[in-house]
């Protein structure tokens, strides 16, 4: 199936982020939220980004200026009924997601491919809310931005489905890693999220500060430290995801008292202002 059109629900950081790539590879793109003032956010977001590419050198003026025009929004899923191609980017909340995904289902038409960009959650659970559970795979892409994406399947994902899963992603630019078991966390989240929780622990501990555990694993082995990167992704957004994973697989994966309670102290990171660290 050739996708000439793509949705993309969630008009976030992430969202907009996204619909910028996809206009770049000369897609069509559909921006859905349900607030219309996220959506005017994302449209000022997505000019200045591409501005900004375009003042680096990293895009031609012309190329950004046609990528910008090849996005429009809806806060009612009007056009819906002509995408190729969906990539849901809503918040990291199960039910949330099976809502949009049940609401897919009724608008999209029956070649459509659907997709979410969790990094978390089963997309078994998440096709179970629609009809055509061989037409819904995972495409998780990462923040801070990665040239990564992680390609995910459910219980009946179809081959078709995640071969135009991969066509999209490819065309965008983006590394493409197949995940063969619909498992919690998938690879990268399933392998990082331990360093999270021990991070956590040898500061609760005493061990060191957040900055000389930063500091010490930036300077060895990792681009950016567990404390800053967390801030980054969302601390409710973390805390939701080990509550999901100590559920799924076990209590090792049990949330650190100190992560609960910046979460119930509505230190949530970089997007409130304050998190692990100070932004404000």
């Amino acid at each position: 199936m050739a996708v000439e059109k793509i949705g993309i629900c969630g008009a976030g950081k992430m969202g907009s982020g996204i619909a910028v790539t996809a206009a770049l590879a000369g897609y069509p793109v559909i921006l859905e939220d349900i607030s219309d003032d996220s959506l005017e956010k994302a449209m000022l977001h997505i000019r200045d980004q591409l501005d900004k590419m375009s003042v680096k050198g990293k895009v031609a003026k012309a190329d950004a200026d046609t990528a910008f025009n090849l996005i429009s929004c809806t806060s009612r899923y009007e056009g819906y009924e002509d995408v190729d191609f969906v990539i849901e980017v809503v918040a990291e909340n199960l039910d949330i997601k099976n809502s949009v995904f049940k609401k897919l289902d009724e608008i999209c038409k029956g070649s459509v491919v659907l997709t979410s960009s969790t990094s978390t959650y089963s997309i078994t659970s998440i096709a179970a809310a629609t009809k055509r559970p061989e037409s819904v795979c995972g495409m998780h892409f990462f923040l801070p931005p990665s040239k990564l994406i992680e390609i995910t399947k459910g219980y009946y994902t179809s081959p078709a489905s995640m071969a135009v899963c991969r066509e999209v992603a490819e065309r965008m630019g983006k590394l493409c890693v197949d995940v063969k078991k619909d498992s919690p966390g998938f690879i990268a989240n399933r392998i990082y999220t331990p360093l999270f929780i021990e991070a956590f622990k040898a500061h609760e501990e005493g061990l060191a500060s957040i900055e000389d555990i930063d500091k010490a694993m930036t300077t060895t082995y990792l681009p950016i430290g567990p404390f800053a990167l967390a801030d980054i992704i969302g601390l409710d957004v973390i805390l939701s995801g080990l509550e999901y994973y100590e559920k799924e697989i076990g209590q090792q994966w049990k949330a650190p008292r100190s992560l609960k309670e910046l979460v119930k102290a509505g230190r949530l990171g970089k997007k409130t202002g304050k998190g692990w660290y100070d932004y404000t």
